[in-house]
């Protein structure tokens, strides 16, 4: 299976931006679903954003609609999130996940996960 690391997170102000990226390794990239989550203290893993192989399905949270881009470069077997307009709320560690499917569509549940990017956003 795949090996994932992310990178690019760190302390933003309200309103600014950040990109995190997920380099992969190991297995067929382009035969994985990927997913971006977060969890913020005392609160529970979300996903926020998640694409498929292609990069054409994608599932954005009600709560980074508009604000969130997820796209992938197979070529570069990596993912990335591009997260615009941030406030204080988006704070938490954010996570890369995948999972091999056997189809382009966007699951929810994933199995591999990276080791995760703290997101700081200050008001």
């Amino acid at each position: 299976q795949v090996q994932l690391v992310e990178s690019g997170g760190g302390l933003v102000q309200a309103g600014g931006s950040l990109r995190l990226s997920c380099a992969a390794s190991g297995r067929t990239f382009s035969r994985y679903a990927l997913g971006w989550f977060r969890q913020a203290p005392g609160k529970e893993r979300d996903l926020v954003a998640a694409i498929g192989w292609t990069g054409v399905n994608t599932y954005y949270a009600d709560s980074v609609k508009g604000r969130f881009t997820i796209s992938r470069d197979n070529a570069k077997s990596t993912v990335y999130v591009q997260m615009n307009d941030l406030k204080p709320e988006d704070t938490a560690v954010y996570y890369c996940a995948a999972r091999e499917v056997y189809s382009d569509f966007v699951p929810r549940d994933y199995y591999v996960w990276g080791q995760g990017t703290q997101v700081t956003v200050s008001s």
